[in-house]
């Protein structure tokens, strides 16, 4: 075990402004030693693959999402699926990262985070080779959940990672990891249709050559891991390598359900995330059926996810210095609602301007991640409130996906999804607002003894 707990991830684990001159790893009280002193390289060294590896992981936590939307119409031809299991496919996201969201801060305690994160991008390998061919749709299905269960463990302990190694950089590597994540999800939905195309048209080929990213990614968090090993400083506080679970939990007691602010940022992850899923899911659907080309949606599909790139790197940095984040839920939340606007009366006169405009109200997921990382004091109280916030909201954005696809198929049409749509960012800016408030989890929660 080369991480010893999410407490000692990295040596911003201490709060912001306690002095971080000890090394990885080391007890948070141990004065620095000449032994400490004879190890520079590898201290200077190892933060600078942990930020390689950050963006490397940040890249494959999408385009095992966003490859599918582009070929939906094939991927359903091909399966003989229907519009309402589709629906389900586009709802398996939420509910494999609410499942294996919870179970990820239990794994990291065990294996330590960067063995897990690790892990979870072999398994995401895995699932997105495996999954075109699996023969059916319960095989694809299951497949989709194996490398949806690997995304899931990243989407919680990455924002960790930056919490306990970066803790005076919230906002900035926020923005860097979500600018990351949005250039994954973006590429992955411009460039299967061509891909595919390259490929011979096989939409088998066109969803696997993802997992080539993931291949390229994992090495790079075997590095982190072995040079977390290399760094333990003999005579430090710390547990063997084959010591076992991590020390005692700063916060034993701390109860994240009983805090107000964590139920907000849940129910605005969770609204968010509906509507991020259904965009990424329906949105190159609904231009193809306004005779915009499958190409054609499939850049639309992924304007709408570079849009995110830059903002994603800009956002977070703006909302780190508010002391309120609610006016930037509240500007979000109205573009979304002027983008669905714009599809239910011309979408495809005026697609790229809906595209752009859905593609900022999308932010509000970087600003989700940097409200986690501001919210709570501690890494500890990070990494309890982002299991929570994001396994609750992915939770609670389930149903979304599968209504859209419902009401799609019972309607014939588009205007009663994309009405739904739009009455879901009313209640989003709403807990927006409360969630923006300057407040901390643990002066909230209660505490059991």
């Amino acid at each position: 075990m080369t991480d010893d707990s999410l407490a000692t991830l990295g040596p911003g684990s201490a709060a912001p402004d306690a002095p971080q001159e000890r090394l990885p790893g080391a007890s948070p009280g141990a004065a620095a030693t000449p032994e400490q002193g004879r190890a520079p390289a590898a201290r200077r060294g190892l933060p600078f693959r942990v930020l390689a590896g950050l963006v490397l992981a940040a890249l494959n936590l999408r385009p095992a999402i966003t490859s599918l939307g582009p070929l939906m119409a094939e991927v359903r031809s091909g399966l003989g699926m229907s519009a309402t299991v589709a629906g389900l496919l586009t709802s398996v996201p939420a509910l494999c990262f609410a499942v294996f969201g919870f179970a990820a801060p239990r794994l990291a305690r065990r294996f330590g985070p960067g063995a897990v994160v690790c892990a979870g991008l072999a398994v995401i390998a895995v699932g997105v080779v495996v999954r075109p061919f699996a023969g059916g749709t319960p095989g694809f299905l299951a497949a989709t959940a194996l490398a949806l269960a690997g995304i899931a463990v990243g989407n919680v302990l990455l924002p960790v990672v930056i919490k306990t190694w970066f803790p005076d950089r919230v906002g900035p590597l926020t923005g860097l990891y979500s600018m990351s994540l949005a250039l994954g999800t973006s590429l992955a939905a411009a460039l299967t249709v061509p891909v595919t195309a390259a490929l011979g048209g096989s939409w088998q080929a066109g969803l696997a050559v993802w997992a080539v990213v993931a291949v390229v990614a994992a090495p790079t968090w075997l590095v982190i891991v072995r040079g977390r090993r290399r760094t333990r400083i003999p005579g430090a506080a710390q547990a063997a390598p084959d010591a076992g679970p991590a020390p005692r939990d700063p916060a034993p007691g701390l109860r994240v359900t009983t805090s107000p602010t964590a139920w907000a940022l849940a129910v605005f992850f969770g609204l968010q995330a509906t509507a991020a899923y259904i965009t990424m899911g329906w949105m190159a659907q609904i231009f193809r059926d306004a005779g915009v080309s499958a190409g054609a949606a499939g850049v639309l599909l992924a304007a709408t996810m570079a849009v995110g790139v830059p903002l994603s790197f800009v956002l977070p940095r703006v909302a780190a210095r508010m002391r309120h984040q609610g006016p930037l839920a509240v500007g979000l939340g109205m573009c979304g609602l002027a983008g669905y606007a714009g599809l239910w009366l011309a979408p495809a006169a005026g697609a790229w301007a809906w595209a752009l405009l859905l593609g900022v109200s999308n932010c509000s997921f970087p600003l989700a991640l940097t409200m986690i990382g501001m919210r709570a004091r501690s890494a500890d109280g990070v990494v309890r409130l982002s299991a929570f916030a994001q396994s609750a909201g992915y939770l609670i954005s389930i149903p979304g996906p599968l209504l859209v696809a419902t009401l799609y198929q019972h309607t014939g049409g588009w205007g009663a999804p994309i009405a739904l749509m739009a009455g879901l960012m009313v209640p989003q800016m709403a807990v927006g607002v409360l969630a923006g408030r300057d407040r901390r989890v643990e002066d909230e929660a209660r505490v059991r003894h």
